[in-house]
């Protein structure tokens, strides 16, 4: 089993695809511990641990359990991959709803790209989206029971 895996760094397009993965899931493991600038952390504990003993948590466990952790902590990447798997959902009910998208499903690996490609923007908009709306959840000290998590909203 160790020689095939060493066998793998013998071809060089492989290699290559391993290394740029590790390179990438080690930048984001780096930026799940970067705090977003302005964000007062223990505050932002003190938040979290109030609405997890309130039973109000739930939802805010699910979100910090897809980030990694990286929520709770609210770090440069806190939104972790959901932006990326609401957009494939989204992307998956359009094709079905929507004929010219199902057409373009069905033209193969051409039509797969295209639909791959529009998942990538639709990702983009959403995790835009998703920020501006934490940014201003974050800065709206009205709900977080008079703690104040931005320093200078």
């Amino acid at each position: 089993m160790l020689s095939s895996f060493l066998n793998c760094f013998k071809i060089p397009e492989l290699k290559k695809k391993i290394l740029f993965t590790l390179a990438i899931v080690a930048a984001y493991r780096i930026g799940c511990f970067i705090p977003t600038p302005g964000v007062n952390g223990a505050m932002l504990q003190e938040f979290f641990d109030k609405m997890s003993a309130g039973g109000e948590g739930s939802i805010f466990g699910i979100m910090n359990l897809f980030s990694g952790g990286a929520l709770a902590n609210m770090t440069v990447f806190s939104l972790g991959i959901m932006p990326y798997i609401s957009a494939s959902i989204i992307m998956q009910l359009l094709t079905a709803a929507i004929p010219a998208l199902e057409k373009l499903a069905k033209e193969g690996q051409t039509g797969y790209q295209k639909i791959n490609q529009y998942t990538r923007y639709g990702t983009l908009v959403l995790a835009s989206v998703q920020s501006f709306f934490i940014a201003l959840w974050l800065e709206n000290p009205a709900s977080f029971q008079g703690i104040q998590i931005v320093s200078d909203p």
